[in-house]
Order: structure tokens, then C-alpha cells, then sequence
């Protein structure tokens, strides 16, 4: 196993104050990892923005029809 020289110091650190042995420490900083930062994740939001669209983007088939019109091609469907 390679770890990056900081996190070796922390398995190291954590096996000689616990006690551990290497995959106990290792499991054990993973473990706390993953809860730290399942509680620091920030809440997504979707950034948007105005592209100054005069269609209705929702329905697929009507922009693809609009797109077909505007390139003078009759619709296929």
C-alpha cells in the first residue's frame, strides 16, 4: 500500500495510541473521513442562467421541431 507521507504519519500516530494495527487504522480514518464529510457537504444548488431562449425547452419534440423548421426541413414524424 502507498499512502501520501501526511496520511502515513496519521496511520502511524493512530497505531501507536491505540494500539492498532495497520488496516484497523487505516479502516478507522477512512471511517472517520466519510462521516466528516458526509456532515460538511454543502446543499446543491443548480446553477442557471439566462440564455435568452423564446421557446419552451421542457418538450423535446417541439424544440427538435422548431430546430427542423428553422433549418427549412420538414419534420420526419
Amino acid at each position: 500500500m502507498n499512502l501520501d507521507p501526511d496520511t502515513a504519519a496519521r496511520v502511524d500516530a493512530l497505531r501507536r495510541d491505540k494500539g492498532l494495527g495497520l488496516s484497523e487504522a487505516v479502516n478507522e480514518l477512512i471511517r472517520a473521513g466519510a462521516v466528516a464529510k458526509g456532515a460538511e457537504r454543502p446543499r446543491f444548488v443548480q446553477k442557471t442562467y439566462d440564455m435568452g431562449l423564446k421557446i419552451d425547452v421542457t418538450n423535446i419534440g417541439e424544440v427538435l421541431e422548431y430546430l427542423d423548421m428553422a433549418e427549412g426541413r420538414a419534420c420526419s414524424w
